[in-house]
């Protein structure tokens, strides 16, 4: 199965340390033509770094909100480490691109 990460930078800077969201769009197998959405691209609180988050839906208990990611790894956790450097290595990619540009 092929997949391209579509980087979507976030120009409003709102919220505050959030760089861009994410797609995976997939190019052939069964999930050809689909897209999973809701991947996004922070800046780390200490400032050192990004960090990824997937997509995830949030619910009440109680009146409290929790929420509960919709990607998980069935056995192997290391999997959403693949998926998180992919995310991040498409970012850079795209932080090269722009600064090409606006370097033109």
């Amino acid at each position: 199965m092929s997949t391209i990460v579509k980087i979507v930078p976030n120009d409003k800077g709102n919220p505050p340390g959030k760089l861009a969201d994410a797609e995976l769009h997939f190019t052939d197998g069964v999930l050809d033509g689909l897209k999973l959405i809701g991947f996004s691209v922070w800046e780390r609180r200490a400032g050192n770094g990004r960090n990824v988050t997937f997509p995830a839906r949030q619910y009440a208990v109680n009146g409290e909100r929790r929420s509960v990611a919709l990607l998980r790894p069935i056995a192997d956790t290391s999997a959403q480490e693949r998926i998180r450097d992919l995310v991040l290595q498409a970012y850079a990619a795209n932080e090269r691109e722009a600064a090409r540009a606006t370097s033109e």
